[in-house]
């Protein structure tokens, strides 16, 4: 088999480059042959015809929509697929294809698109979105490792929030729990793996990147049932699946990540997800 692990461009973050170093380790261990590449020449569109190179499958550890779509075009099975990493890389259409299914989610409202800087924002929008109680989370549709999300704690701070940015994709949500803590659960081929607690001292947002550290939990039944129902609806063959936890103890699903680091939680819980997710890449394309 001949493997493609795709990675973004431009990319920088450390822990971008090991997880795509490890990945590409227990494939060859595996008897994968196995290529990283940067997102850069690996697809185009010339005289109405995909073109790329030859390979088998690709684990594309990146978010650029249009490039997967293209891979797939050429018939090369990605792992996640386009449509799966697309739902995840927006995260309120993660939200409303998660919505109705009797999946837990925080109270969410969705901030009407803008196009105009000088529109004024209708007050009861404002009054709406105040209705979640405060404090209150505001989340741009884009974003990773904790970027672009803020707490919002008076409604002077959601009104000067709204108007500064009107004009991005973004969204609201109820705060749940006491901050700085969740649980992170990776789900591999629909079968969940393991649970992490992810906490942070100095922060709202429990990310690792941000200063939060991990500790491995057991995980009980209701937790994997949760986050392995939330896997299929999206079609994810791999995902880290954040969760919130309320003061009476209740799961909500916060946030669904397509290609969630994994590297504390291998030192914290003692699980080799990658070669976890090599074994299962292997079978898939046997199948």
């Amino acid at each position: 088999m001949n493997c493609l692990i795709a990675v973004n461009a431009y990319i920088k973050n450390k822990s971008q480059i090991m997880q795509a170093e490890r990945i590409s380790q227990e494939l060859r261990l595996l008897g994968a042959r196995c290529e990283i590449a940067k997102n850069l020449n690996l697809v185009a569109i010339k005289q109405g015809e995909t073109v790329a190179r030859d390979f088998d499958c690709c684990v594309f550890l990146d978010k650029d929509r249009a490039a997967a779509r293209l891979l797939e075009k050429h018939g090369i099975r990605l792992f996640n697929s386009a449509s799966a990493i697309e739902a995840c890389d927006d995260k309120m259409l993660t939200h409303i294809a998660l919505a109705n299914l009797n999946i837990p989610m925080p109270d969410t409202i969705y901030a009407p698109l803008c196009y105009y800087e000088d529109a004024k924002i209708p007050s009861e929008f404002l009054e709406r979105v105040a209705g979640l109680g405060f404090p209150l989370v505001a989340k741009q549709c884009f974003g990773s490792l904790g970027g672009g999300v803020f707490l919002i704690k008076t409604f002077d701070e959601l009104e000067d929030y709204e108007n500064r940015n009107k004009l991005t994709a973004h969204f609201y949500q109820k705060f749940i729990g006491c901050g700085g803590t969740d649980i992170r659960v990776i789900v591999i081929g629909g079968k969940f793996i393991y649970a992490m607690r992810r906490k942070n001292e100095s922060d709202f947002r429990s990310n690792i990147e941000l200063g939060g550290k991990g500790e491995k939990i057991e995980a009980d039944k209701n937790l994997k049932h949760l986050c392995e129902r939330v896997a299929a609806v999206l079609k994810l063959d791999y995902c880290g699946i954040d969760v919130l936890i309320d003061d009476n103890g209740a799961y909500y699903i916060c946030e669904v990540n397509s290609n969630a680091f994994f590297a504390e939680a291998e030192r914290v819980c003692g699980v080799n997800i990658a070669k976890k997710y090599a074994e299962f890449i292997i079978a898939a394309k046997n199948t």
